[in-house]
């Protein structure tokens, strides 16, 4: 009887992918895979380990985990991905219940951690080559039948000084593209009709590999797949969004026109301190031009609060900035400093403050967002059945919803298709939520 090998995924859409792959290469070597950990004879957990709260979640998850382990629920216990990375050094010291250890630079050896294990026994650790090819492999899709990601590049050049991810996942790596066009047909063939294009950042492109950013070469060549309906930007740095890539957002009916572009912050002080590039006038220039040039445009940022350099008059630059522009979708993270980033030496402003200031933008965000839904009240939107909600009501997505971060759109009606485009009108707001019914 084949081993059953059940996963978990936390954190990215990056690490999804590396999930998926994983549980590919597992299925091809004769094992069985699923999403569970009931009834399996071993559970891969592949972590995040980007700031202390994601830290803390795979902590949590590994001692859930060990419980049921212990209580012999399965047998075999690894633990892969950005947390054991960032701790090669002592995770299985600290952690005995951890039965293998596979970093960001060992998802390929999946097999062999597994067939090792139930040889030999546990203490196994894998940690290659952080900054090797990005790995070419087949995938079993735990997302959607019709939407998945698709990753485009692997690791980050940019050196901000908050973050860790060039230490845990290496530098930049783009995927040759005839790899990428050829995966995406692949999804499409097999029913996946939206794509959502994810690197650590997605306008880098191509530089690596050609001297030159490929984004806009690749999007013109994916929107000639037959039967891909939508193309989705995720994580797009904004000083290197120029007129070529907006031209071609503009022109290309199949990218929907909602951007995920991770601003961070807008003080010129706390840009600099961060070590971005670009500066508050850019990017203020930037949208400006792109809600010009994109109708009905959709942008969704991330911002973090208590960054070195954040006093309360850059705070309040980043929060009257927010306020202004009325970016439709906010994501807010207090600042978390990370061991071995140079922002961790840095003065900075006290936990409560950013924590406080966190939950000012969080609540201007939800602010935002509810005037927003409510400007669309009366609209007739094309949107993606999903699936069904805890009251067995159809959920959707229109192209202003990102899958796992934005919420549903609940579809009112009987004998609505799952899994298919559809043209509803928005009928009403209940709860935040938007109801709609078949047009």
């Amino acid at each position: 009887m084949n081993k059953l090998i059940g996963f978990i995924s936390l954190g990215c859409a990056k690490n999804r992918v590396n999930t998926e792959q994983m549980m590919f290469l597992l299925r091809e070597a004769g094992y069985a895979v699923c999403g569970d950990t009931q009834g399996v004879d071993a559970v891969v957990l592949n972590t995040c380990g980007f700031v202390n709260s994601a830290k803390s979640e795979a902590i949590d998850t590994i001692l859930e985990l060990a419980e049921l382990k212990k209580n012999g629920d399965f047998s075999k216990l690894i633990v892969a991905g950005c947390f054991p990375e960032r701790c090669k050094d002592d995770i299985l010291s600290k952690m005995p219940e951890i039965d293998a250890a596979v970093g960001t630079g060992s998802f390929d050896d999946i097999v062999s951690v597994v067939e090792t294990l139930f040889k030999q026994g546990g203490g196994l650790s894998y940690f290659g080559d952080i900054s090797a090819p990005v790995s070419e492999t087949g995938r079993i899709l735990s997302s959607s039948p019709v939407w998945a990601y698709l990753k485009i590049a692997e690791g980050c050049n940019n050196l901000c000084s908050y973050c860790c991810i060039p230490q845990i996942r290496g530098r930049y790596r783009s995927r040759k593209m005839e790899n990428i066009l050829d995966e995406a047909r692949k999804l499409v063939s097999g029913g996946v009709q939206e794509l959502i294009i994810v690197a650590q950042d997605t306008t880098m492109y191509g530089l690596d590999l050609y001297g030159e950013l490929r984004l806009t070469a690749l999007l013109r060549e994916l929107g000639t797949i037959e039967n891909l309906r939508w193309i989705r930007l995720h994580y797009l740095y904004p000083d290197d969004i120029d007129d070529e890539l907006i031209d071609e957002i503009a022109k290309n009916d199949k990218i929907v026109k909602y951007l995920d572009i991770p601003f961070q912050h807008i003080s010129d002080a706390v840009i600099s301190a961060m070590n971005r590039r670009g500066t508050g006038d850019s990017y203020r220039e930037l949208i400006k031009k792109l809600r010009k040039r994109l109708d009905n445009l959709v942008l969704r940022t991330s911002v973090i609060t208590g960054l070195p350099g954040e006093g309360d008059k850059e705070f309040n630059e980043l929060y009257d900035f927010l306020k202004e522009t009325k970016i439709e979708r906010i994501g807010v993270f207090p600042y978390s400093p990370e061991d071995g980033t140079p922002a961790a030496q840095m003065e900075r402003p006290d936990e409560n403050i950013a924590n406080e200031r966190s939950e000012l933008i969080y609540q201007l965000g939800s602010e935002i967002m509810k005037n927003f839904s409510k400007s669309r009240i009366g609209e007739t939107l094309t949107v993606l059945t999903e699936g069904f909600n805890d009251d067995n009501v159809v959920m959707a997505r229109s192209f202003a919803e990102t899958p796992d971060v934005d919420g549903y759109i609940a579809v009112i009606g009987s004998n609505i298709p799952i899994n298919a485009f559809i043209d509803v009108r928005i009928a009403g707001m209940e709860n935040g939520e938007l109801i709609a019914e078949m047009s």
